[in-house]
């Protein structure tokens, strides 16, 4: 009866964390992705939402990198929705203003105005605190 120590031990989501980083670091973010949604799952499974969603907007960076600006747009708007959530307003602010990158590069006007809007109301509640 043989398993790998993979399934009998817990998985470290720091460490997974650590090595998509230094995966995205050397420019390799295809490989850098699974690593960093593997951690967001890990994290978000051990309710830490901020890393959970810190690992998600990383690994919508790494998808904007190649290019990816559908999938990057989802995970950027994912990441945003876990912050303002849980109240990290600026951090929910910059991954909105990736994701209004992804569509300006999608040359999706229709949404890029309707997130701007978006945008535009979490600057002004950040503006009255």
């Amino acid at each position: 009866m043989s398993s790998s120590n993979e399934t009998t031990e817990k998985k470290d989501p720091i460490k997974i964390h650590r090595e998509g980083t230094a995966l995205a670091d050397t420019g390799k973010h295809k490989e850098a992705i699974d690593k960093f949604l593997e951690a967001s799952e890990l994290y978000e499974k051990a309710r830490n939402l901020f890393d959970a969603s810190y690992t998600l907007f990383k690994a919508a960076e790494c998808s904007f990198m190649t290019k990816d600006f559908n999938t990057a747009v989802e995970r950027f708007l994912k990441a945003a929705d876990i912050s303002l959530e849980i109240g990290y307003d600026r951090f929910g602010l910059s991954a909105l203003e990736y994701a209004l990158d992804c569509y300006k590069a999608l040359k999706d006007k229709k949404k890029a105005a309707k997130l701007k809007k978006k945008i535009k109301g979490v600057k002004d509640k950040l503006s009255t605190m």
